[in-house]
């Protein structure tokens, strides 16, 4: 296998297939996104590429332990359709592509998937569908441990610490501190007018990366352990006794 490869779609058969017998592997993190406007200066790839970057760098601190599905990069975005270049899926068929993926790792032996979002148009849906998921993937899959989470949610009280305009906000401060540290290029700086979005700061961006990564870490570590097995409620900390949610 290639040196600390975990995108999927990066790996041949082969590999995946030696790595799932020598243990590796245990499981999976599914980036969810969307390609939307993002005010005049970010980049319509923003919530898609952020929560995919993520994801990566989650599974190579974790390496060989954690693979990572192919993006789904067009979301849940109606509410953004008057803004030209903005793209959307209809709920159930978002889902139905999403349900299939994560079943698609779970067959192959991956008895954790994390659905990693960086969308908040997509979480009302799968705050309705996840429960009924779990019941499912549980009772037909060998007590699979499938979940959703926003990765800003898991890292929402470090951020809000550093953030003073709100967690994760539409490309105002939180989003274009993120872009600003992890891909300046998507930045269009002199189309810059809001005025939250001009508090954004690289530095800030590098603390925001670094708390949401650590945190999906310990988020995934604990449903790999077993501590977390419910549905963990959206803007609470990690650090919640599991009890409140299972």
């Amino acid at each position: 296998m290639s040196k600390q490869e975990v995108m999927v779609n990066k790996l041949t058969r082969r590999e995946v297939r030696e790595a799932m017998e020598a243990g590796q592997f245990q499981a999976a993190i599914v980036p969810t996104g969307a390609i939307e406007q993002h005010l005049e200066h970010l980049a319509m790839e923003h919530d898609i590429r952020t929560a995919t970057w993520i994801a990566r760098e989650v599974a190579l601190r974790m390496f060989p332990q954690v693979i990572v599905g192919v993006p789904m990069n067009v979301g849940i975005s109606e509410h953004h359709m008057i803004h030209k270049g903005s793209m959307t899926a209809k709920p159930g068929s978002w889902m139905a592509v999403l349900f299939d993926a994560v079943e698609s790792f779970v067959r192959h032996g991956c008895r954790n998937v994390l659905i990693l979002n960086g969308h908040g148009g997509n979480e009302a849906p799968m705050y309705g569908i996840i429960r009924q998921w779990q019941i499912y993937f549980r009772s037909t899959h060998l007590d699979a441990n499938v979940q959703f989470q926003s990765y800003w949610n898991l890292s929402r009280r470090e951020a809000e610490a550093v953030c003073s305009t709100g967690v994760p906000g539409h490309a105002n401060e939180y989003e274009t501190s993120m872009a600003l540290a992890l891909f300046p290029e998507s930045v269009r700086v002199d189309a810059m007018e809001d005025e939250q979005a001009q508090l954004g700061t690289a530095e800030k961006g590098r603390q925001f990366a670094e708390f949401a990564v650590e945190r999906t870490k310990d988020y995934l570590e604990g449903m790999m352990s077993g501590r977390f097995r419910g549905m963990f409620p959206p803007k609470l900390s990690v650090e919640m006794d599991p009890k409140v949610w299972d």
